[in-house]
């Protein structure tokens, strides 16, 4: 139980939400990390921020063989994401990218930087610190093998932001490109440039700005199905509540059935014309064959 009420506060913001917080992402150099992979990271820490935090000391850990570590930090800074950069003879310029499911791991795939061009390199303006990116991803290879589709759902999660509920024509400024092909993930970064066109759409042209890295696949540790379907399992409260009786046509025309009693169509009122009302003789047999006496007039 917390001591103090600023404990108290620590404690109810990392409690379970109905809308969880934006993810944040911690970047880890391991033990023998070269400036390669120092200059990855933080251009990739200059991309996530304000949503990530930059280890700068090195950590000697191997995630694959013991992850203990990184739980520990993962529960220290209370991030969901992980990035672990590290280099040796074996695997030269290696990224681990992972996601953790209440503080345990629960996948991560190794990445090996063949080509890396920083941020610094390229002399174009940048996007403002906090920009939600726009993710494409290019490459039939995202959604026929299991590990790149594993791999890009990672990299939404990774790069994603925050939960938006508008977006401003202004606010698109920031494009990440991914593209699979030949075995190889191409990662560039744009910046989107609105031109004058003549009428209300701008033309939109893009211009590079970095980081920009060429990434080989290399061990991937995924999740089992069960597991991974219980990290994406959502609370009874966020789930729509069906309404009965209503339903959408291909076209999106909503049709609804409404149940009404049943009606005695005898007594449903006609339009009143000469032609149809009721003679006396009739209106006599309705009522049991008395006829109703008539008033004497005075």
């Amino acid at each position: 139980k917390p001591k103090t009420k600023r404990a108290k506060r620590f404690l109810e913001k990392r409690e379970p939400k109905l809308k969880e917080n934006t993810k944040n992402a911690m970047l880890i150099k391991g033990g023998n990390a070269n400036l390669t992979v120092t200059e990855v990271l933080k251009d990739i820490y200059a991309v996530k921020k304000p949503f990530a935090v930059l280890y700068k000391k090195k950590n000697i850990t191997r995630p694959f063989e013991d992850q203990t570590s990184l739980e520990f930090f993962s529960k220290k800074s209370d991030c969901s994401l992980f990035l672990f950069g590290s280099h040796n003879k074996k695997r030269p310029n290696n990224l681990i990218i992972g996601r953790m499911f209440d503080y345990h791991v629960l996948d991560m795939i190794e990445l090996g930087v063949e080509k890396f061009v920083s941020l610094k390199d390229v002399k174009n303006s940048k996007c403002p610190e906090g920009t939600k990116p726009m993710l494409i991803f290019a490459g039939d290879v995202f959604d026929v093998n299991e590990e790149y589709r594993r791999l890009k759902s990672l990299l939404i999660d990774f790069f994603r932001g925050p939960s938006v509920p508008s977006i401003r024509l202004a606010g698109l400024e920031y494009v990440l490109h991914f593209t699979a092909v030949d075995g190889k993930i191409y990662m560039r970064s744009y910046k989107v440039l609105l031109k004058k066109s003549g009428c209300k759409i701008p033309r939109i042209e893009l211009e590079e700005m970095g980081p920009s890295l060429d990434l080989v696949m290399r061990r991937t540790h995924l999740a089992s199905d069960d597991l991974y379907k219980l990290s994406l399992k959502q609370p009874k409260a966020l789930k729509p509540k069906k309404k009965k009786n209503i339903s959408h046509d291909v076209f999106g025309t909503t049709y609804g059935r409404i149940h009404m009693q049943k009606q005695d169509l005898g007594k449903l009122q006609t339009r009143k014309m000469k032609g149809l009302k009721k003679r006396p003789a009739e209106k006599s047999a309705e009522d049991g064959g008395v006829s109703p006496k008539k008033s004497k007039s005075a």
